[in-house]
């Protein structure tokens, strides 16, 4: 599992098109989650567990040092399968993105489990075609892959 972690002031995520708003945070973490073919609950565990104590809010001497429960912060999680693309050709693959019916319920867990810890989770619409706006916080962008965890 694969999640693009920015560290934000604000961020939506509204529906191409209508312009309505699936999900909005008003600070925190804006988190894009792409699921991989051979990831299973434990993957999903591991990093929401990574997201929700990533400590790289500022302390009071300016140090990333405070984890997000304690900053306040919000969390909206958007399902990215390109974050599993196979670029080394001009025109991506995405062959080792998992299909919904294995992507779909590791991205609910990875939601049910950030809202276990606390958190105010908003979400995108997982395989909605979807516009993101966020104002990014430092910037302070974190790349987490289990594989490496």
């Amino acid at each position: 599992m694969r999640a693009v972690v920015t560290r934000v002031r604000s961020a939506a995520v509204r529906r191409t098109g209508t312009g309505e708003t699936l999900g909005e945070i008003r600070g925190g973490f804006l988190v894009l989650l792409g699921v991989h073919i051979e990831d299973t609950e434990k993957e999903a565990d591991k990093i929401a567990d990574r997201i929700c104590g990533l400590r790289v809010f500022s302390d009071e001497n300016g140090k990333m040092n405070v984890r997000p429960a304690d900053a306040g912060a919000e969390i909206l999680i958007v399902s990215q399968f390109t974050l599993w693309a196979d670029a080394r050709s001009r025109r991506p693959g995405f062959t080792a993105a998992a299909r919904p019916e294995t992507a779909i319920p590791l991205y609910e867990r990875v939601i049910r489990l950030c809202r276990e810890q606390g958190f105010r989770v908003e979400t995108g619409e997982f395989g909605a075609d979807m516009q993101v706006e966020s104002v990014n916080d430092g910037p302070v962008t974190i790349l987490l892959d289990t594989r490496e965890l």
